[in-house]
């Protein structure tokens, strides 16, 4: 996890109803990520995502109108979110890879129907929006 990383997450974290629980974690473990340029915790796979988190992540996908195009267990203008974690749970890279196709947007991925860059959601949001995600693989 780089500085840049780090620093984004506990702004977002404390932005998006963090709690005084991860912002310890974030001060005690995320010196050394700043000092040694690796994160202190190892990195396996993608983080779980807590209740807290999954609340926080259906209220941004509120927020930045995802439900307008996306539902979470059916078919929309766009995929499931369920679809989506489906297909790209098990993918390397996926969370960075999702995250990026939601800045982005994409076309061919999912049909004909195009999905638009959504430069409202910034680079943290888009993680914390993927990590919401893949959680709701059943």
């Amino acid at each position: 996890m780089s500085i840049l990383t780090t620093s984004t997450l506990f702004t977002t974290t404390l932005a998006l109803r963090g709690t005084a629980l991860r912002i310890g974690l974030v001060l005690m473990l995320g010196w050394q990520s700043w000092v040694f340029g690796q994160s202190a915790l190892p990195r396996v796979g993608n983080p779980p995502v807590l209740q807290a988190d999954a609340d926080m992540g259906l209220t941004l996908a509120k927020s930045k109108t995802c439900l307008g195009c996306h539902q979470i267990d059916a078919k929309r203008v766009g995929p499931a979110f369920i679809q989506i974690a489906q297909r790209h749970s098990d993918a390397p890279g996926n969370l960075e890879y999702l995250a990026s196709a939601i800045r982005q947007g994409g076309r061919g991925r999912w049909g004909a129907v195009p999905m638009p860059a959504q430069p409202q959601v910034s680079e943290s949001e888009s993680i914390l929006l993927a990590q919401w995600i893949l959680s709701l693989k059943p």
